[in-house]
């Protein structure tokens, strides 16, 4: 006897957003045709919604655009793009994207997989533009971050461990004794975070480590 296949028991939200109609009105066909997707229009978007950008290439529009998502609280963004160079693929990742797919490869089965995998935290990248992508980040922490003592989450490996403690409960002066600093030295650490990443208070500086998952 054949097994019957399983039906998906929760819908994905996409959005697709896609300057070109036919493209946008193709896609959400091939959507609403695949098991567990719910196409959403682009008003008060769920907070579990993959956005579906599709476009030619990466200009400075469609960054805009991700950032805009990003701004409404979009945290997962899958690219459909036709062409991709190594300076869009490092822009596409600050811009907040969680998957990439080419268009010439954007099969039903590959774009379903890559929606599914942003949908669970996960991230989708062909092999080559992966590979352009580690080069990228390679380059930027030896050329860029390191010499100033930063780190990709943009916070020296001192201030990660003060926010980290102060996080735990500790204040000013026990944080200043765990790490052999003085308290002032413990007070312009926070003054250069909060400055720097123009955050309100300590507060504020160690809700926004914990929340971008920095300590």
């Amino acid at each position: 006897m054949v097994a019957e296949p399983v039906p998906f028991t929760t819908r994905i939200p996409v959005l697709v957003s896609a300057a070109d109609p036919l493209s946008r009105a193709g896609i959400v066909s091939q959507l609403r045709r695949a098991q567990g997707f719910g196409v959403v229009p682009d008003g008060d978007l769920p907070e579990d919604v993959v956005a579906l950008v599709v476009t030619e290439e990466l200009d400075d529009t469609v960054l805009a655009e991700m950032r805009a998502l990003r701004g409404r609280g979009v945290r997962r963004i899958v690219l459909l793009v036709s062409r991709v160079d190594d300076r869009s693929l490092l822009a596409a990742a600050e811009a907040g994207v969680t998957g990439v797919v080419r268009r010439s490869e954007a099969t039903a089965g590959n774009l379903s997989a890559a929606i599914r995998s942003a949908s669970a935290g996960e991230g989708t990248l062909p092999p080559d533009l992966l590979g352009r992508l580690l080069r990228q980040v390679g380059q930027l922490q030896r050329q860029v971050l390191s010499p100033r003592g930063l780190t990709f989450s943009g916070l020296t490996e001192r201030e990660a461990a003060v926010l980290r403690l102060l996080a735990e409960g500790y204040d000013t002066t026990e944080v200043g004794r765990r790490l052999f600093y003085s308290e002032r030295t413990v007070k312009n650490i926070i003054h250069d975070v909060t400055s720097r990443l123009e955050l309100r208070n300590r507060a504020h500086a160690v809700a926004y480590a914990i929340r971008e998952g920095l300590i």
